[in-house]
């Protein structure tokens, strides 16, 4: 069976009402064009076939019957952007009737977030392109809605969860990390309160490193508390839930 990586009609042969689909919402952080202030963005994949055919989609494909689906989705993305990012949870099942024209599908979607190195070794080309999350074209099926709600998870998660260390290397600066809060909640954050803030939550730890290259005193580097994990997962895990590839 040949995956449409896009998510088209389904293949034919199948016998039951409703066809099951993954499909990946993958952010990174990259500056704004005209502002630089560093924002959201997410890697789309145009369609090449009808339904919606030129339309801009989420990177996705077909489930087989041999395969989890957590290794589905990881499979797809790397397929069709080659990220293989180091968080990948179960978001929400997509399953409205009407939401892909002639057939029933139900897409299980994930969510994913690389660090700004990782995004830039993206396969992208003229099926394969980054657009900032609040800025995008009308996309095929119920994609749009889709991206709202993975923006809307993301911003509840980030202020409870160590859920920003997704997009950061092993250690960074309070500045880094208030830059990670700051575009996913879409708004400035004071420093003086930020770092207040983030000492009592004690979920990250001091590191005797400084930053190189900074002129002056060099900030010191800090790491999250690895004994925390990316997100409560609850009593399912990461082999279910499909968020360690």
């Amino acid at each position: 069976m040949t995956i449409d990586p896009t998510g088209a009609t389904p293949p034919v042969g199948i016998a039951s009402p409703a066809s099951l689909a993954v499909s990946t919402v993958i952010f990174a952080l990259r500056p704004d064009p005209v502002t630089s202030i560093m924002t959201l963005w997410l890697p789309l994949v145009r369609r090449i076939r009808q339904p919606h055919l030129g339309l801009w989609a989420l990177p996705g494909g077909w489930l087989p019957e041999d395969e989890e689906l957590g290794a589905a989705a990881g499979r797809t993305l790397r397929e069709t952007t080659g990220l293989s990012p180091k968080y990948l949870e179960q978001l929400y099942t997509f399953g409205g009737i009407g939401r892909s024209p002639g057939t029933r599908v139900v897409s299980v979607v994930y969510w994913a977030m690389v660090e700004s190195e990782e995004a830039a070794r993206t396969a992208v080309g003229e099926n394969v392109r980054w657009f900032p999350a609040d800025h995008l074209p009308e996309l095929a099926f119920d994609h749009n809605t889709i991206v709202e709600y993975a923006q809307w998870r993301l911003r509840t998660k980030v202020e409870y969860s160590r859920i920003a260390h997704a997009f950061l290397g092993e250690t960074f600066t309070l500045a880094q990390l208030r830059e990670v809060h700051e575009a996913v909640l879409r708004k400035p954050l004071d420093p003086a309160n930020f770092r207040r803030m983030i000492e009592a939550s004690k979920v990250v730890v001091a590191t005797e490193e400084r930053l190189a290259g900074a002129p002056h005193r060099p900030p010191r580097l800090y790491r999250y508390d690895s004994s925390i994990d990316l997100a409560d997962q609850g009593p399912l895990g990461p082999a279910i839930i499909g968020s360690a590839l």
